[in-house]
């Protein structure tokens, strides 16, 4: 699962750092960051509805139980 994430969010923030960590091994509690220049000048809350507008799909279909993101600008 972490797999098909990292490609939704590598579609998204095409060539930027992000990295999917499973926090439980059940394959549904993800710790998520992402790292963008997309991210300058935007609020944490507009930061985050970027990161779950990618992951749109597997937060519909409950395949994600529990997400933790961080954002930061790119460095």
């Amino acid at each position: 699962m972490t797999d098909r994430l990292e490609a939704l969010l590598a579609a998204a923030f095409p060539g930027d750092e992000v990295s999917v960590e499973d926090r439980t091994g059940g394959g549904d509690h993800f710790q998520v960051t992402v790292a963008s220049p997309r991210f300058e000048g935007l609020s944490l809350v507009e930061q985050h509805r970027l990161v779950y507008d990618a992951l749109a799909g597997p937060l519909a279909d409950g395949t994600i139980h529990e997400l933790r993101i961080t954002t930061r600008g790119a460095r």
